[in-house]
């Protein structure tokens, strides 16, 4: 297997070890962060994460305003007739209540017309029977497949984005390409990524599934747990260790168990209308021909570069979810009377429906600005961490907050939307990465550069000179770090006395322009704060966990504002650019602690009212639930 290896401890893991953690932590952080580096590798330098906007936006001089700017791809005339004919064939199927079997799972038939309407090809290159889809296109279709059923949405970002299918596209040789894409593009097998395990959820080094070579064939033995897409006759991308370092093969289940090959099943709140089941593994064989090889790397960034693609279908679905769930508050919001009046001419209703538009709209934004940077060439960890993390909250949000408060009791009858698909609603909080452990990793890999080009030679310094505790005030520590103080001096100089530039945005409607200056130069100057919290904190920092969780939860803030208002603003509807303005001015009080003002109340209001009135351009084509126990008016 190629791998970039050295002996020479990370930053990470030297600042570990000064800092008084075990060799174990120390050692297994530096195998991530060795993995982290492994991925950058395959990019090119301008679109690894030091090049990527979000990046780039903290901590260049000048900022790259281009880079947020997002301009909308067709999918093409074939792509989107493969697309009509899967939403006709789950819409067709919903309406005649055929879409699950007697379990209340998708039904094989509904998988197979799906697979015959090219469903599962959409993001398969063509020679190999693909679609050949864009992702920026594939991961708005999400969003019109969410309105119509969340679960199909999600089996086709799970098989083609985390699954196998990424996986071989991006990794594979021609010759594992054609034993597998073809017959995942026709649907004949569905796939799954088989990582998580009983000890192994965030800490991806805790692997325990083993594969040893005998032969022609890798044997494997192990347990896997929580792998929606997995079941029997289905192939998966099987996260393993060989040689003691993480690998991936191609597998492809036995129809059926056997001594080789169990399915370990629970009862599991969430994901209920599909299977997620666990399996495991002993003495079951899998050819050596089907181990991924990546140019750089192990196992690990092969499944750091599909989560990415993951994230921002999450947030792609969570945008046609919450198109469900307004769609559903506006005829029970006319229905209801209270003293004598609608609920939706209350002030209270009308902030709530303005406020669940805004997340539409942010939504919408981050899902078409991450598409475009991926399928542009862009890693994009940072930014598909951003998106990720606010469509799941801003979806939970929207369940709890909204719809349930609400429909008030009626929220809990059997049949409603919020009681039957809570978990459904909560779960995404967690999948690819539970949303406050992102928001650590993503400050992890911000500040990274920063801390190897000023901080990792201090560091390495203080760990060559057995010093713990640096203090400045005394002499020995200020002679034996002398040379490696120099660059950060320098850097910090030129921050004191020069620094960023202003700017330079696009005009946009309305108040959008002074949103998105906001975020930019927030953005800017957010560079200041980090290097503080570095300084105060010191070898420190990665226990300071609630510090750095508020910090990075600043930033993404800051960039789900700029994005929302540079997207809006692209567009002629005055309901979207109202959306993104009530979103921003939302953030903005989060990021600044200010009070709602009168000017606020009204905005959201109005907008509230307008979207009650029908003039809501999103929610075209959403389909609204009946009134469950409606009562004389």
């Amino acid at each position: 297997m190629a791998t970039v290896e050295t002996d020479e401890p990370t930053f990470v893991e030297t600042a570990l070890k000064l800092g008084g953690k075990s060799d174990e932590e120390a050692r297994t952080t530096g195998a991530v962060d060795r993995a982290e580096d492994q991925v950058e590798a395959m990019y090119l330098a301008a679109q690894r994460t030091s090049g990527g906007p979000v990046h780039r936006a903290v901590w260049d001089d000048k900022f790259p305003a281009e880079l947020f700017s997002t301009q909308r791809v067709s999918p093409g005339s074939e792509v989107r007739k493969v697309m009509d004919a899967s939403l006709e064939v789950v819409r067709r199927r919903k309406k005649a209540g055929t879409l699950l079997n007697s379990e209340g799972k998708v039904s094989d038939e509904s998988l197979a017309e799906l697979s015959r309407a090219g469903y599962w090809r959409l993001l398969v290159d063509v020679e190999y029977g693909g679609a050949g889809s864009k992702f920026a296109p594939f991961s708005r279709f999400l969003t019109e497949m969410a309105t119509v059923d969340a679960t199909v949405a999600g089996m086709a970002s799970v098989h083609g984005c985390i699954g196998a299918v990424d996986p071989l596209r991006t990794f594979g040789t021609r010759e594992q390409k054609a034993a597998f894409l073809p017959t995942l593009a026709s649907g004949e097998r569905l796939s799954a990524f088989a990582l998580t395990e009983p000890g192994a959820g965030s800490d991806l080094t805790a692997l325990r599934t083993v594969a040893v070579l005998d032969g022609d064939d890798y044997v494997v033995n192990g347990e896997k747990l929580f792998i929606t897409n997995a079941g029997c006759g289905r192939t998966v991308g099987l996260v393993c260790r060989i040689d003691d370092k993480p690998a991936v093969l191609i597998a492809d289940l036995p129809e059926k168990e056997n001594e080789h090959f169990q399915i370990v099943q629970y009862k599991l709140y969430a994901l209920k209308q599909c299977y997620n089941h666990g399996m495991k593994f002993r003495d079951f064989r899998v050819p050596k021909a089907n181990l991924l090889i990546p140019e750089k790397g192990d196992g690990l960034a092969i499944a750091y570069h599909g989560l990415n693609h993951g994230r921002v279908a999450l947030c792609a679905g969570a945008a046609g979810s919450m198109r469900v769930m307004l769609a559903s508050m506006l005829p029970w919001a006319r229905y209801r009377r209270t003293y004598g009046a609608a609920i939706d001419t209350r002030e209270l209703i009308q902030r709530r429906i303005g406020r669940l538009a805004a997340l539409i709209v942010g939504c919408d934004a981050l899902t078409e600005w991450c598409g475009s940077l991926l399928d542009a060439g862009f890693r994009g960890e940072l930014e598909c961490i951003i998106a990720k993390v606010f469509g799941s909250e801003s979806q939970k949000e929207a369940a709890i907050e909204l719809l349930m408060k609400t429909h008030g009791g009626r929220a809990f009858l059997h049949g409603h939307l919020f009681g039957d698909n809570v978990h459904e609603y909560l779960a995404p909080c967690i999948y690819e990465g539970e949303g406050e452990i992102l928001g650590m990793g993503f400050f992890k890999s911000l500040v990274k550069d920063h801390g190897k080009n000023y901080y990792e030679p201090i560091g390495k310094a203080l760990y060559k000179a057995g010093i713990k505790q640096p203090n400045l005030l005394n002499p020995a520590h200020v002679w034996k770090l002398r040379n490696a103080v120099v660059p950060y001096a320098k850097w910090r100089a030129g921050q004191l006395f020069g620094g960023a530039s202003r700017p330079s945005l696009p005009t946009l409607k309305g108040q959008l322009s002074n949103h998105a200056e906001f975020a930019a130069v927030g953005l800017q100057r957010s560079r200041s704060g980090i290097d503080a919290l570095m300084q105060k904190y010191q070898l420190k920092l990665a226990d300071r966990q609630c510090a750095v969780a508020a910090e990075s939860k600043r930033v993404q803030s800051l960039v789900v504002m700029l994005v929302s208002a540079m997207w809006a603003g692209q567009q002629s509807d005055k309901v979207l650019h109202a959306a993104a303005d009530v979103l921003c001015c939302d953030l903005r009080r989060e990021i600044t602690g200010e009070k709602p003002t009168g000017n606020y109340f009204r905005n959201v209001t109005s907008l509230g009212k307008t979207v009650a009135d029908g003039g809501f351009s999103a929610l075209a084509g959403v389909d609204a639930d009946e009134i469950l126990m409606p009562y004389e008016q």
